[in-house]
């Protein structure tokens, strides 16, 4: 296992992505294919500026303390870019995670539909409490209230589901 991540920032309390006051993790790689299915530049992504960032490459037990030491978050958010574009480290940062006994919820945005992402669905049903939100951004759609989530989601398409 490899024992760092890399990320473009980490948010150690936001409020507006899930129900529950969690860390945020910034991925920093992705293919842009909301915009790109729909033939828009991708500078249009809201995202786009944090290609700009520079990488972070940090311990995942850093991450680990770094949550447990605040006594306000109850969750970790996985977004930014696209996670599972890193989902080695996904993995291993929520394996170290649940290896310390933390089963505080874990929330993946993605922009992938499930049928996409069968093989990694599969590996992270072993963990519990997981939770994928699905679906392209689609700008000028209407947005949508989740309620597995707890909070208004950008396009109408988009969903969240409850893995394990």
């Amino acid at each position: 296992m490899n024992d760092f991540i890399t990320v473009k920032s980490i948010v150690d309390e936001n409020f507006q992505d899930y129900k529950k006051a969690s860390m945020f993790i910034a991925f920093p790689k992705c293919d842009f294919k909301c915009f790109q299915e729909l033939g828009l530049e991708i500078s249009g992504c809201q995202n786009y500026e944090i290609l700009k960032m520079p990488d972070i490459k940090i311990k995942i037990d850093k991450v680990f303390e770094r949550y447990v030491k605040n006594p306000i978050t109850e969750a970790v958010i996985l977004g930014g870019l696209e996670p599972f574009f890193n989902f080695d480290e996904v993995y291993n940062l929520i394996s170290y995670f649940r290896q310390k006994n933390c089963n505080d919820d874990f929330v993946i945005y993605t922009g992938y539909y499930p049928n996409e992402v069968e093989n990694y669905i599969e590996k992270l049903k072993k963990f519990k409490n997981i939770i994928i939100k699905f679906g392209r951004f689609i700008p000028k759609s209407a947005s949508v209230f989740d309620k597995i989530l707890g909070v208004k989601l950008a396009s109408k398409n988009q969903f969240a589901e409850k893995i394990s």
